[in-house]
């Protein structure tokens, strides 16, 4: 029977061909806007690491000074004080744990390097690689004892790897720095999360270039890029906002705790660790911790911007005005038939085959409308691509994309079909006999 009414389909598509054109038309446009800022939204708020999300937790404590109205709502830093990320990480609490901070470094000319070049580096500690799952392709990553040590070692990507070393081994060959010499100990593979939830930067960009240990970067005072807070004077530390002791809030910490019972734990470690600290005279405000996991954290640091959430709901808004025009289109098309509908009543079709035909080609329009969607989509993605947005590169359109067009286009055109073909089916047979 479903044959059948394709059959029919088509040849009222024949009959009708600008009106028919004009509702795929319609359907197309629809559903190219809406699919754009769909799969833009679905870029900025996916799971970056979905089978791990709910373990790693990101933690916020506060050690603001009191201010003159205590109920102003001064909000948490986002991130801790170098003295508070380094005891964490002493103490151990969790599975693993790992403290962190953006920067840059200057890389000098080698061999294949004529200039210097600047790339971006990540300090952190020993548990970042098993942590994020991040996948080494050559030697390894450095151990807590070298952590300790301020040992000069690194782990570079491998576009870094490529650059300065071609296809020749980049493990065991060495990293010049302005500020020193650091041994290459590893080589990242490809890694790409979207978004880098740790990073508070740059979240969509290519990803860093340079690792190297925390305290080695201390070590070499080297420049630190992304948020920091301060609420005293950093002028007496030789370090300035980046001293062990400094007024600053400005070390990422991520935490992994594999079951619920210990993240509660770990909360109120959390917790008696910020009461010892007001006792000692550093946190001055009442206790108040807080312990994020990566997806609450992104929803935190709303990582979908307000611009792309109004995108998205203007294109379903234009879809919905093309759904209407193209019930409108429908509704017209198929009363114009009512005499041929008549007919089909008379000679023993049932309404519900009446309304099922009429539904199969509002289907076959819809398909129609999705196939020729996916090209406007494909332009609207094209044109987000050159954007200048961090995030804009990961706009494409792959094929659950693809699937996912031809869905809702059908979907779309069937809901649009329903008004229309139940208006059909009761079309009176006797009324149009009589009239032929």
């Amino acid at each position: 029977m479903l044959g059948y009414y394709l059959n029919l389909a088509l040849r009222s598509f024949r009959r009708n061909k600008v009106l028919t054109a004009l509702m795929v038309l319609t359907i197309a446009v629809g559903i190219g806007a809406t699919m754009t800022t769909l799969s833009v939204y679905f870029v900025l708020s996916g799971d970056p690491i979905p089978h791990k999300s709910g373990q790693l937790f990101h933690p916020r404590m506060d050690p603001l000074p009191e201010r003159e109205n205590p109920d102003a709502g001064v909000e948490l830093p986002d991130q801790l004080t170098r003295f508070d990320a380094e005891a964490l990480l002493e103490h151990k609490r969790g599975d693993r744990q790992a403290l962190m901070a953006g920067g840059s470094v200057t890389v000098l000319p080698s061999d294949r390097l004529a200039l210097p070049v600047l790339m971006g580096a990540r300090y952190t500690s020993a548990d970042f690689f098993p942590m994020l799952d991040a996948p080494l392709l050559q030697g390894r990553a450095w151990t807590a004892a070298e952590d300790a040590a301020r040992a000069r070692v690194a782990v570079i990507s491998i576009s870094l790897a490529d650059t300065l070393f071609g296809d020749d081994d980049a493990v065991g060959r060495t990293l010049q720095l302005p500020q020193g010499t650091l041994e290459i100990i590893g080589v990242l593979d490809d890694w790409r999360l979207g978004p880098r939830f740790y990073a508070l930067g740059e979240r969509f960009g290519e990803g860093e270039d340079v690792f190297l240990p925390f305290s080695t970067s201390r070590e070499l005072r080297l420049g630190t890029n992304g948020e920091m807070t301060c609420w005293g004077d950093t002028k007496e530390h030789a370090e300035g906002s980046h001293a062990l002791n400094a007024p600053c809030a400005w070390v990422s910490y991520w935490v992994e705790l594999d079951s619920v019972q210990k993240a509660a734990a770990y909360r109120e470690y959390l917790e008696r660790y910020s009461q010892q600290q007001r006792e000692a005279g550093r946190f001055e405000r009442p206790v108040d911790v807080r312990l994020h996991d990566v997806m609450d954290w992104l929803d935190h640091k709303r990582i979908v911007p307000n611009d792309v959430r109004l995108q998205m709901w203007l294109a379903f808004g234009f879809l919905l005005v093309c759904l209407v025009n193209t019930v409108g289109l429908l509704l017209a098309k198929f009363l114009r038939r009512s005499g041929e509908i008549g007919v089909r009543r008379a000679l023993g079709a049932s309404r519900a085959e009446i309304f099922r035909q009429c539904l199969v080609e509002a289907g076959v329009i819809g398909i129609a409308g999705g196939v020729l969607g996916l090209g406007s989509t494909a332009m609207g993605l094209w044109i987000v691509r050159q954007q200048p947005d961090d995030y804009a590169r990961l706009a494409q359109l792959d094929g659950s994309l693809l699937l996912l067009t031809l869905a809702f286009a059908l979907a779309a055109s069937l809901f649009a079909g329903l008004l229309p073909a139940w208006r059909a089916m009761r079309i009176p047979p006797a009324l149009q006999l009589k009239s032929q």
